[in-house]
């Protein structure tokens, strides 16, 4: 709980693509240290197993896709005035193909795009109104937000745009006394490679292999660390990576 936090009240935190992944695992960890939690993705199933597994500290789910201006606004709209966020996890994004430029898919594109920009926007638009003094964003970036790479350039985009978001974001907001922070992971082993490669399994799988990757609790217990900060303090990014990660492009792989 954070300095200054009435006693009796949990704090409340809202993660976005909880689904899976980072976000998934964050929920865990939110809720053992005590947070009460607002769940959203777009598959109804995994978000009603999540608030069965996660237990009483899982006040509501939305079920949206924050691509949808519409849909994300009136989902949003529904939380009470005494559950808006004290923490908002702006988690939900993905990589889509790995073609050159020459060669992208306009399809896949634009999915980056929506989802990882224009998504952050929506939700960060609804809620940050709402959101009281002493609040914290916290969006999930990527090395990929800091290095380019060959087959990466419009997700390289979109975290790039998540980077300078976040910058302007921490400086708008500042007068109202929200913070806004990123953690930026580097090869981590969670769903992100088999959306990227459309459920081939073996080029999923292939990305990790001979070295050990980062996992969905590492990540998410860098975002825990930012958001159980006290109040005087704003960790405003958190880059993260495997050991055998020096930047994107270069890994220590064992041969097996």
């Amino acid at each position: 709980m954070k300095k200054n936090e009435p006693q009796n009240r949990a704090r409340v935190m809202l993660i976005t693509g909880a689904t899976s992944g980072f976000g998934e695992s964050t929920a865990y960890h939110a809720a053992q240290a005590g947070f009460q939690l607002i769940l959203t993705g777009r598959r109804q199933d995994r978000l009603n197993a999540l608030k069965v597994a996660v237990g009483p500290a899982v006040l509501m789910i939305l079920v949206f896709d924050v691509r949808d201006r519409e849909a994300t606004a009136h989902a949003l709209a529904s939380i009470p005035d005494d559950w808006v966020p004290d923490v908002l996890v702006n988690n939900a994004g993905l990589a889509v193909g790995k073609e050159p430029l020459d060669e992208g898919l306009y399809e896949d594109w634009n999915r980056m795009i929506d989802t990882n920009v224009k998504g952050l926007l929506h939700v960060s638009r609804e809620l940050a109104p709402r959101m009281r003094f002493g609040s914290q964003i916290i969006n999930m970036g990527s090395i990929a937000g800091r290095q380019a790479y060959g087959g990466g350039a419009v997700y390289n985009a979109s975290k790039f745009a998540v980077v300078g978001l976040t910058q302007a974001m921490r400086i708008d907001l500042l007068p109202r006394g929200i913070q806004v922070s990123e953690v930026a992971p580097g090869a981590a082993k969670t769903e992100f490679s088999n959306v990227r490669f459309k459920a081939d399994a073996q080029m999923a799988e292939d990305v990790y292999q001979g070295f050990e990757p980062l996992s969905s609790q590492d990540v998410a217990e860098a975002v825990m660390f930012i958001a159980d900060r006290p109040q005087h303090v704003c960790i405003q990014e958190i880059l993260i990576a495997p050991a055998a990660q020096a930047s994107v492009n270069h890994l220590r792989r064992i041969q097996l």
